[in-house]
């Protein structure tokens, strides 16, 4: 048997006509699945027994399930460790954001694309962990139905801070769990696109963030989907020789290639890039880190946003002191780069940037 969520909705039609049902079917089945948030195929009361009957013998709906999970202290962020079929696991984080100088309140929801990740970073715990295996798209999907149904129904309402107004409904998902989402890529296309459907989930391509560390034919591919998802880049670093230090993969694409295609990838979307930069103390934060990422991507059409490095187990790294982020920060600026400072959801509970790895927290 099968997860239905891992089929578009032009291969549902195309199974139910090469079955003998009809193809208006598929819309129906569509919207009970994606808008309706139906966990149960008897429950679809206006399909054909025989089509129940059918389904029934040949999918499941969704294959994730929670099996713990745990709220930060100050009741911001949400973290789930998931079941897979399999009998692997996942983690992916819900978080709430009040409002700030130019967005309003906002629920984002963190989810993983692979068991682990084989690219090995240095300060996060996933790469730490190592690699199992890809997520299927219908494992994605299931990730982001699982938090849509429960706040749909009031449940993040309850048990989280709402802030001064909470927005209503999930509106962000980042591709920044567990993983990396473009080494996955085909699975990750097609989660995206099965979520963005209109006359399905409905989440806007433009509240979609995909996260990569730099894999580069990716990127290049990526430019060519014709979907306004948003692109973060984990930079980390303005040269070679300290990005190798902690970003394994820069020796396969080094930060030249890397920053070629990201300008390939403005070039043909006109869409800014989002660059992640978690700071090492003594390692990346000085200000001659910072004159060097300015020049590297000064006139790109770019964010910079600015994470101070977060605890996992096996790494020795800390995180930059405040006036050394203030400092770099002001650098970049002089540079006319913009950026931001990461605010921190969940730190305590090993549900931040670079920390998911079925930690033992819950």
């Amino acid at each position: 048997m099968e997860d239905i969520y891992n089929l578009t909705k032009e291969q549902i039609s195309e199974l139910l006509e090469k079955n003998s049902f009809p193809k208006y079917r598929a819309s129906q089945l569509w919207r009970y699945l994606y808008k309706n948030d139906v966990n149960n195929f008897e429950e679809m009361s206006n399909i054909s027994t025989p089509l129940i009957h059918f389904l029934k013998m040949n999918f499941f709906i969704g294959s994730v399930k929670e099996i713990r999970n745990i709220i930060s202290k100050d009741k911001s962020t949400y973290k789930s460790l998931f079941s897979l079929k399999d009998g692997q696991n996942v983690e992916s984080v819900l978080m709430n954001y009040p409002s700030d100088d130019h967005r309003k309140p906002r629920k984002t929801i963190c989810i993983s694309s692979q068991v682990g990740c084989a690219l090995g970073c240095t300060f996060c715990a996933t790469g730490q962990q190592g690699f199992t295996r890809h997520l299927s798209s219908g494992e994605i999907v299931s990730q982001v139905l699982y938090y849509k149904q429960l706040d749909n129904n009031g449940f993040f309402d309850q048990v989280l801070d709402k802030p001064e107004k909470s927005y209503k409904g999930i509106k962000n998902i980042v591709f920044m769990g567990m993983g990396e989402p473009l080494a996955n890529y085909e699975n990750t296309i097609k989660a995206i696109r099965i979520l963005n459907d209109d006359k399905g989930a409905n989440f806007g391509a433009r509240n979609i963030t995909v996260s990569t560390v730099g894999l580069v034919p990716q990127i290049l591919k990526l430019a060519d989907e014709k979907i306004q998802i948003n692109l973060a880049v984990s930079i980390h670093a303005p040269d070679n020789q300290t990005r190798s230090q902690t970003v394994p993969i820069n020796k396969r694409y080094p930060i030249e290639m890397l920053i070629d295609a990201c300008r390939e990838y403005i070039r043909k979307t006109n869409r800014k890039i989002f660059f992640e930069y978690v700071l090492l103390k003594g390692q990346n934060d000085t200000l001659d880190h910072a004159n060097k990422l300015g020049i590297l991507l000064k006139n790109l059409l770019c964010h910079v946003n600015l994470i101070p490095v977060n605890p996992t187990s096996k790494s020795d790294f800390f995180r930059s002191e405040t006036e050394d982020i203030k400092s770099f920060q002001n650098k970049l600026s002089s540079y006319a780069i913009p950026s931001t400072v990461r605010m921190e959801k969940g730190i305590e509970v090993s549900a931040g940037c670079g920390q998911l790895a079925n930690s033992n927290d819950y």
